[in-house]
């Protein structure tokens, strides 16, 4: 019986190689594939490896080679047919009949797949003619190169009304192939049909073996109601189980163990010009189980990239919840968060690849993100609460149906839980939480957790939501600490500071990098000024690109008694409150340092006295806040002695 290769490939997209021959053979991950010993020879040592993103096995000691279905075959000594029938069962896909009238629908999908293939050429020489002359400068506005453009096939759906029907008609094809292939639209009420994308950008969207099953298209005039078309399901085209550039991303996937997930055709184009070529994308809608499992045939652990807006926060909480019962171990996805407004393609155009490159090594893995969702923004001052967060959890964790992944994920959230616990308040007496307060400290001193990162969350990039952002969990994340700002703000408003002090100052250490970019600007300019004047210093910096930093400065300052650092503060009142400043920012630092190492201590034992040791030099910190300076006769000079404040 002659099988339809898209059947075939149908059931090799649904079980991996690994998953069949791992019922027979027990498989150890080594890297990108999976080694054991051989089911075809007796031996000590293993010989026989698996690959699931090149789809085979691969035996060294006997030189047995094949796929799923070789596998079946001699194992169980099926013919190719048997192993067919019970693969697919096994994947969950009927049988098809092997009839004359299937046969007669194996040339009609044949058929049918030529149609696409010569729509295809129609639309990439539309693109290149007259007519495509807005598309192309459509496709240079967003930076894609003439190369990139003919790498993904890129077409034009003509200004013709019936300009695609036309063209295969000559060619001999039917208006019911046409409609069949989604490539014209009619029906009862449509007296003469039409092409369907017409005035479109095309994209065209291929099978695992690069030919043409289906097209996007975008709209390239505001006047069409909908940005963006896809062809219709179809004999060749089921969208649930196709991922834009699928082919081609799965060959780089391998080479470089990860694929990345964005949202549109052109995120994978602007991706795949800037050397990311395994990135591939949804049809339009979100992440279905059987995307999630073709994913998984390429890399472990997917990365998918979502803006930072609250559209891409829901979009990822969908994948989380798609993802939860399919998770095994070894097999789970990473969430990557753009800053708010920003897709991959504005972000590359804007910082570049290496920036990008640098959020992907950043991706938040599955379980974080699942925990944020749970409690941002939650307040769990009373009993109640915090049971009803506890069972939220534990229904979440149901779905899970691997037993170890299942116990792992469980331990876990009983740790954030514990953490949680200890650092909140057990009941809410007024609003906010009371000065002396754990809470409180670790509030003001940026909770952290997971690895000992701070939890500024998937969101920090201003794409949270407002109870998001003022939640114990994020809140300060992208703030300026108050400290830093101070040492900036004086150093601002008397930056004859820099004449005795320029090396010490250079080698101070910011949290914060743009006050870092901004102290080394302010050094620039005391160099390059000699004798320094004040007066243009503020000014070119207040009218700089560093001027929204300066007024962001400015806002991180709450504490009336830093008026030491104000223009009309004593040259002594200054000395003395940036001596003192200073001093306290070293400390800071120190017990930073220490802070890392505690936390990584805490994550690695987890234990009750590597958690008390980190709370301990987190209270030192928070005891750091608020200190100002103290020292006998400070600020008598500017007529402030005695103030209470100061």
């Amino acid at each position: 019986m002659r099988f339809d290769p898209s059947f075939l490939d149908e059931i090799r997209a649904r079980l991996a190689v690994s998953h069949v021959v791992s019922k027979r053979v027990k498989l150890k991950r080594q890297g990108r594939e999976f080694i054991g010993l051989s089911p075809f020879k007796q031996e000590k040592t293993p010989s026989f490896t698996v690959n699931d993103q090149k789809g085979f096995y691969h035996c060294f000691a006997s030189g047995e080679h094949g796929d799923i279905f070789t596998f079946v075959q001699k194992m169980e000594g099926l013919s190719f047919p048997e192993s067919v029938e019970q693969l697919a069962r096994e994947a969950g896909l009927e049988m098809p009949k092997s009839t004359p009238q299937e046969q007669a629908r194996e040339k009609e999908r044949d058929r049918l797949r030529e149609a696409m293939e010569e729509a295809c050429r129609y639309f990439e020489a539309a693109l290149a003619d007259k007519q495509g002359h807005g598309a192309r400068e459509y496709l240079h506005q967003r930076g894609v190169t003439e190369k990139t453009s003919q790498t993904f096939r890129l077409g034009f759906g003509g200004r013709d009304r019936h300009g695609l029907k036309e063209h295969l008609a000559s060619k001999g094809y039917s208006a019911e192939e046409m409609v069949e292939a989604g490539l014209i639209i009619a029906g009862d009420d449509i007296p003469v049909s039409y092409d369907r994308f017409r005035e479109r950008l095309i994209f065209p969207i291929t099978d695992q073996k690069g030919q043409v099953i289906a097209f996007g298209g975008r709209a390239l005039s505001d006047r069409m109601k909908a940005k963006y078309v896809n062809s219709p399901e179809t004999r060749l085209f089921h969208k649930g189980y196709v991922l834009f550039n699928q082919g081609p991303a799965r060959q780089a996937a391998f080479e470089r163990d990860q694929i990345l997930v964005v949202e549109g055709y052109m995120d994978v184009i602007a991706l795949a010009q800037a050397g990311f070529s395994n990135a591939v994308a949804p049809l339009g809608t979100a992440l279905t189980e059987d995307q999630m499992r073709l994913l998984w045939r390429m890399a472990p652990e997917p990365v998918l990239c979502f803006d930072g807006d609250e559209a891409g926060r829901k979009a990822a909480h969908r994948a989380v919840d798609t993802a939860l019962p399919l998770l095994e171990p070894g097999r789970s996805l990473k969430f990557c968060f753009l800053p708010r407004g920003q897709d991959p393609d504005d972000f590359l155009a804007e910082q570049g690849a290496d920036a990008f490159r640098g959020l992907i090594d950043k991706a938040f893995p599955l379980v974080r993100v699942l925990w944020s969702r749970e409690v941002e923004a939650g307040d769990f001052s009373t009993p109640e609460r915090r049971a009803a967060l506890e069972d939220r959890l534990a229904e979440l964790l149901k779905q899970i149906s691997h037993k170890r992944v299942r116990r792992h994920y469980g331990e876990e959230i009983a740790l954030q839980l514990k953490r949680l616990w200890l650092t909140d308040q057990p009941v809410k007496h007024a609003p906010g939480p009371a000065k002396g307060t754990p809470r409180a400290r670790f509030e003001r001193s940026g909770n952290r957790g997971f690895g000992g990162r701070n939890l500024q969350e998937p969101w920090e990039y201003g794409g949270a939501s407002e109870s998001l952002k003022q939640s114990a969990l994020v809140r300060g994340a992208s703030e300026i600490a108050s400290r830093e700002a101070l040492i900036l703000r004086t150093l601002f408003n008397h930056p004859w500071l820099f004449e005795d002090q320029s090396e010490q100052i250079a080698s101070l250490t910011f949290r914060n990098r743009r006050l870092e970019a901004l102290r080394d600007e302010m050094l620039s300019l005391t160099i390059a000024d000699n004798p320094l004047d004040f007066e243009a210093f503020r000014t070119h910096l207040r009218d700089s690109e560093s001027g929204a930093i300066v007024a962001q400065i400015d806002r991180a300052i709450t504490h009336k008694s830093d008026w030491f650092a104000e223009p009309d503060a004593s040259r002594t009142d200054v000395e003395t409150g940036w001596r003192q400043i200073l001093a306290l920012h070293r400390r800071s630092v120190e017990l930073g340092r220490e802070l890392e190492a505690a936390q990584n201590a805490f994550q690695d034992e987890g234990s009750d006295s590597a958690f008390e040791r980190l709370c301990d030099i987190r209270r030192q910190l928070t005891d750091l806040e608020g200190v100002e300076a103290s020292i006998e006769g400070y600020g008598e000079e500017s007529g402030r002695a005695g103030d209470p404040l100061a």
